[in-house]
């Protein structure tokens, strides 16, 4: 018989004066959250779960079986973390607010530009300087597309793409990450000047990168896909999908932590598109809150993506604004650190007038009757 447990947490306040200060700031973040739903998970299945709120956790905590007490502590006490800024180089991205990572891709067939800054490094440039001064917090380069049924990319092919871009983002002082799964790649990019690993085969599909992490003492991005070859589309069969994504996460920083990376540099991304229906992508989605359960920062990279097109009446790529703004609201409403997309201009707007709106709230309240 084998348990798990899981905190989830469900009900949300503008303020914590809004609960007479029962209520927790979710991440560090702008977030507060009253209401939490604990839940054994028993052989895959969901056995007892409890609804509480702060004042209650202790008793809720003491009565679970032993063999999930410790990890529930774990988790309760990680919904609370207050994380570090990432430092990439000169620069800290600080994560008591939502950031936002803009894309850009220099590959042939990127699904949303179309391979426009691959050979033409000058709009690539533009591209990346307009982004930055918009407010991305991070630039991130890839230079091999993971949508499915897309071909690999070789090694050397893969650096000829993005070192050129890492460079010229490099001498506009940008915080940089790199989005591959290759160690040669990495460790060329950081030479170059990148800062972040960003891997979406979560360092499985290159196990040096473990290695190589670890040793520059980078901060690195593991986000959840269900294939484990060329196709990280692939093996897509859950039992709970937030649950399995959840573990495998969790598997997943444990492996960065004993292969030498510090907790304090693991970014999570429950992967949105990866091997995931448009049911699956919702459940994540609306659960995003339980993942700071994990007690690391978390990156959702919805933008543009299919599960838009398949809401709004199949929209091509390039009118989803919409519903990638609406996604990135959902995130910060999560206490989502970074929010990676196209559109920086118009993220980093509603992110301002997110905060905004979070800002008065802790001066709204009202006074107390005398």
């Amino acid at each position: 018989m084998t348990d798990k447990v899981y905190i989830r947490p469900v009900g949300f306040a503008p303020g914590p004066q809004h609960e007479e200060g029962n209520a927790i700031r979710l991440a560090g973040g702008m977030v507060y959250a009253h209401r939490f739903a604990v839940i054994l998970r028993r052989d895959g299945a969901v056995a007892e779960r409890w609804l509480t709120d702060p004042k209650g956790m202790p008793a809720i905590l003491a009565a679970l079986p032993a063999s999930v007490s410790e990890e529930a502590q774990a988790q309760w006490t990680n919904l609370a973390l207050v994380h570090p800024p990432l430092e990439c180089g000169a620069r800290a991205i600080r994560l008591d607010q939502p950031q936002v990572m803009g894309i850009l891709n220099v590959t042939p067939d990127s699904f949303t530009d179309g391979g426009e800054f691959l050979d033409n490094p000058e709009a690539g440039r533009a591209h990346a300087a307009a982004m930055l001064e918009a407010g991305a917090a991070i630039i991130d380069i890839g230079g091999e597309s993971t949508r499915p049924g897309a071909a690999a990319t070789w090694e050397g092919d893969e650096k000829d793409r993005v070192l050129p871009a890492i460079e010229y983002c490099s001498a506009m002082g940008a915080a940089i990450s790199i989005d591959t799964r290759r160690a040669g790649v990495l460790e060329a990019a950081l030479a170059a000047g990148a800062h972040i690993a960003n891997d979406v085969s979560a360092m499985r599909f290159d196990p040096r990168s473990f290695g190589l992490a670890a040793t520059s003492g980078c901060p690195v991005i593991l986000m959840h896909a269900p294939g484990d070859g060329q196709d990280l589309h692939s093996n897509a069969q859950y039992d709970n999908v937030v649950f399995d994504v959840f573990d495998w996460l969790m598997e997943r920083r444990d492996a960065a932590v004993a292969a030498g990376i510090s907790r304090a540099r693991i970014v999570l991304d429950p992967g949105i598109g990866f091997g995931k229906s448009l049911a699956d992508n919702l459940a994540l989605i609306n659960a995003l809150p339980l993942f700071h359960a994990l007690g690391q920062p978390l990156l959702l990279g919805a933008s543009r993506k299919r599960m838009i097109g398949a809401l709004s009446n199949e929209a091509p790529v390039e009118r989803r604004l919409g519903g990638s703004i609406a996604l990135a609201i959902a995130g910060m409403n999560a206490g989502v650190q970074l929010l990676r997309v196209h559109d920086v201009a118009d993220t980093v707007q509603a992110r301002n007038v997110w905060r905004g709106l979070r800002d008065a709230a802790l001066t709204d309240f009202g006074e107390l009757p005398a």
